[in-house]
């Protein structure tokens, strides 16, 4: 076994681990937020791995769009398949804080999903992304279908931004966890710990998903090659 074999497999239970820790803090550990009804406290412990999904989501397609402009200065595959690999991830956690989201916000909004500018600029980012999956899907030549990606993924992230900033941008019902003016952060400080911890967690995630996504990426790729040159 090679060291970055063994490496992946060790960060791999350590990651299993503290998800396991993670979800113990949030639901056990964390004190209950003041003010609450009891529906919304226990719908509120959410926050734990809503905010760490949206956070990692945009990050995921921020490394899309960081290897795409790689790829079409340099041309090598590899970042071709990191912008892929990470884009796939990016949808999971999307999905992730999505469905997160609409938990909390039944209780806290007497309704599963509203058309709020978070929420709606995040749903426009979320089709985006299934599009560059289509984008892929359509075209057979691997260079051809790269290069388009690559465009696609860069200009598909200027919507990561907008979704960020629409919460201060306009009228919404979504609560702002920084408030950058005010100098103040949405939770009380016995709740950061947990809060931070669980965001390392999930960062640490991340990066083992795309760890084994992009070296799945690569076998695929090199099982592809062999395939065309068996078909010449």
């Amino acid at each position: 076994m090679r060291v970055s074999d063994r490496v992946l497999t060790v960060l791999t239970v350590v990651v299993g681990l503290a998800v396991l820790a993670a979800v113990w803090g949030a639901l056990r550990a964390a004190p209950a937020a003041a003010g609450l009804t009891p529906d919304e406290t226990f719908a509120q412990r959410i926050i734990y791995f809503h905010v760490p999904s949206a956070w990692l989501s945009m990050l995921a397609f921020g490394v899309t769009m960081l290897a795409s402009i790689v790829y079409l200065a340099a041309g090598q595959r590899r970042w071709d398949s990191l912008a892929v690999s990470s884009a796939e991830i990016g949808i999971v956690f999307t999905l992730a804080a999505t469905a997160s989201g609409s938990a909390w916000a039944k209780p806290a909004w007497n309704t599963w999903w509203t058309w709020d500018p978070r929420l709606t600029t995040y749903t426009i980012v979320f089709l985006l992304y299934v599009a560059y999956f289509m984008l892929r899907s359509a075209m057979d030549d691997p260079a051809r279908r790269a290069r388009f990606a690559a465009v696609y993924g860069i200009f598909a992230f200027l919507s990561v931004p907008i979704t960020f900033f629409s919460i201060r941008w306009w009228r919404t019902i979504h609560p702002v966890l920084i408030d950058v003016e005010a100098k103040s952060f949405g939770l009380s400080r016995g709740m950061l710990p947990i809060f931070f911890f669980c965001l390392a967690v999930f960062s640490l995630l991340y990066v083992v998903l795309l760890w084994h996504r992009f070296r799945l990426e690569q076998t695929r790729e090199q099982v592809e090659a062999l395939k065309e040159q068996m078909g010449h």
